[in-house]
């Protein structure tokens, strides 16, 4: 299990492929299985491929803090500086993108490209802290998508795992008062980021009229919209697939 520390905290980290490097981040209780088996493999066809476990999600060190996104930002950029001096493309999903989205905007001579895939703003409207912030543990597994909720409750060694980290880090961190403090990024901000960027977000998902946002405020971003909610990565992993190798490639 490859571990590195950065920015103070030892990270789980995957690497495939060769080439010009790509990041791929996951979201609120994800893990590298976000991209490991679907994105990740055809881009590593023609890129480095970088792919790491969020702090306290995953196998990554579980942190009772740090959880803002100009932490978890810090946290990406030491990864970034400890692999590469080049600039890299960034690829995420749900909190993910929010983390990537502010990289961009701290350091745009890092960032070649940009996909923000279901990226909300602010970042505290993620879904899963809106919807869940006064459940308990049980009533929050309930109330998932069933792919998610059927990957918590598998009584397999690997997926039990995740339904412990959910536990840590709704009821044992600053996970939900981090979210919860999150601020919008103004739109004088945004139109600052040339970067070119794919926005990509479901037709039926809550946070479609962010990706429209940043679509009309930012120069060099476009919008796709793919059929399904909020967790495009396991609703439709093989044309989210698509979309991204295209825009990376392209």
């Amino acid at each position: 299990m490859p571990i590195a520390n950065a920015n103070g905290v030892d990270f789980h980290i995957q690497i495939t492929g060769s080439g010009p490097t790509v990041v791929l981040l996951h979201g609120f209780m994800g893990n590298v299985a976000t991209w490991y088996f679907t994105t990740a493999p055809v881009l590593a066809r023609s890129h480095r491929v970088i792919m790491f476990d969020l702090r306290g999600h995953g196998k990554t060190q579980r942190i009772a803090e740090g959880y803002d996104i100009a932490t978890m930002s810090r946290d990406l950029a030491a990864i970034v500086d400890l692999n590469t001096e080049e600039s890299v493309t960034l690829v995420g999903h749900s909190y993910g993108a929010a983390v990537a989205l502010n990289f961009a905007i701290d350091a745009p001579n890092r960032v070649k490209k940009l996909v923000l895939v279901e990226a909300p703003l602010p970042a505290s409207n993620v879904d899963e802290v809106t919807r869940f912030s006064s459940l308990s543990t049980a009533e929050v597994i309930d109330v998932l998508p069933p792919g998610v909720k059927a990957a918590l409750e598998n009584p397999q060694r690997h997926t039990r795992r995740g339904y412990e980290t959910f536990h840590f880090l709704w009821h044992q961190t600053t996970l939900r008062r981090d979210f919860e403090a999150a601020r919008d990024i103004h739109d004088d901000v945004l139109s600052r980021v040339t970067t070119p960027t794919l926005c990509v977000y479901g037709t039926t998902s809550r946070c479609r009229p962010v990706g429209e946002r940043l679509s009309r405020v930012m120069p060099n971003a476009k919008l796709v919209l793919l059929e399904g909610g909020h967790y495009l990565p396991s609703e439709t992993p093989e044309e989210l697939t698509r979309t991204i190798v295209d825009f990376v490639n392209g």
